[in-house]
């Protein structure tokens, strides 16, 4: 996610350069063509512009409001994961009872469920992004090594962890582990009916959050928005410099691509917020809430030694 008030010339350059070359080269060639050559007929009348400028205007909002409301519904599922993941750690903490005053097994048992709910956290942000290489350009984008299932292997044992490898939905195999140890705890009688049912309940919740967060992973917005956003964008951006240049003359060139990026900056926001989980620096910052998650467990649970959440590089967190 970026939270840089400003953003990166680089980053921009990197997503835009290729479209702004064919704008650039375009503006360029109608204007030799008009002025060089006498070509008069490559002319069309600014209204027919400017009535497609705002047709175009009205789509790309529609679009972009829509992939907003993906990106900001994952950012609160991922929220209310944070607040149950607290509420699981209390409730395994306190509602769960021993006759003896130092129950070691119990103690044990503790840390098993709540480290194993840091690893479905992190085992559920890896399972929602998918892989990209380092980008070389300059362009931030996340590092392999910091979105792989190893990340589990400290909060699991490995039993569990050759287990869970071997899972198609890792995240899904390890609710299920927590409710059986949640069985365990209940038939041992450290938790009575319905405290049992009441951390069933907190299980269900993070099913709905997984649940919820494949929906947008696995339904797309639908892509004739993309298709189409795209190739009215240049349709518009081709029809411009030939609205100008015939009054303008060569500063028809910097106005058309003045014209044009402004309307591919806005397809552009759409395009790289509408998927929220795909492990871009415009993103969802799923590391961070996962680091977030683990660092509050660990200290209800006593732990000293707490993770440090990931710095903001150039501005963004991921």
């Amino acid at each position: 996610m970026i939270i840089s008030r400003n953003l990166k010339w680089k980053h921009i350059f990197h997503y835009t350069w290729k479209s702004m070359l064919y704008f650039f080269i375009l503006s360029l060639g109608i204007y030799i063509l008009h002025k060089e050559f006498d070509v008069y007929k490559l002319s069309i009348p600014f209204n027919a512009i400017a009535t497609l400028s705002t047709a175009l205007a009205i789509y790309l909002g529609f679009k972009n409001n829509h992939a907003y409301d993906r990106w900001w519904e994952a950012r609160k599922i991922w929220g209310m994961l944070v607040n149950y993941s607290r509420a699981w750690g209390r409730e395994v903490l306190t509602l769960t009872l021993s006759k003896d005053e130092v129950d070691l097994e119990l103690r044990t048992w503790q840390e098993r469920v709540i480290y194993r709910h840091i690893a479905f956290v992190h085992a559920l942000r890896v399972f929602l992004r998918k892989k990209h290489d380092y980008n070389d350009n300059g362009v931030v984008e996340l590092i392999e090594e910091s979105n792989r299932y190893e990340d589990l292997k400290n909060f699991l044992s490995k039993e569990d962890y050759a287990q869970t490898l071997s899972k198609r939905n890792p995240p899904n195999y390890l609710l299920q582990l927590q409710g059986e140890d949640i069985k365990l705890a209940y038939k041992k009688g450290w938790l009575s009916d319905y405290r049992y049912v009441r951390l069933d309940e907190t299980l269900t919740e993070f099913n709905n959050h997984q649940g919820m967060s494949e929906r947008i992973k696995n339904t797309p917005l639908p892509r004739a928005y993309s298709f189409y956003s795209r190739l009215f964008v240049y349709l518009h951006g081709t029809l411009v410099p030939l609205a100008f240049v015939e009054d303008l003359g060569w500063f028809n060139i910097p106005l058309s691509l003045v014209i044009n990026f402004i309307f591919l900056a806005l397809d552009q926001i759409g395009e790289r917020t509408e998927d929220p989980f795909e492990n871009r620096m415009d993103d969802t910052p799923l590391t961070s809430i996962s680091v977030t998650i683990e660092e509050n467990l660990k200290e209800m649970f006593g732990e000293i030694e707490l993770p440090q959440k990931p710095p903001a590089i150039e501005g963004v967190v991921f």
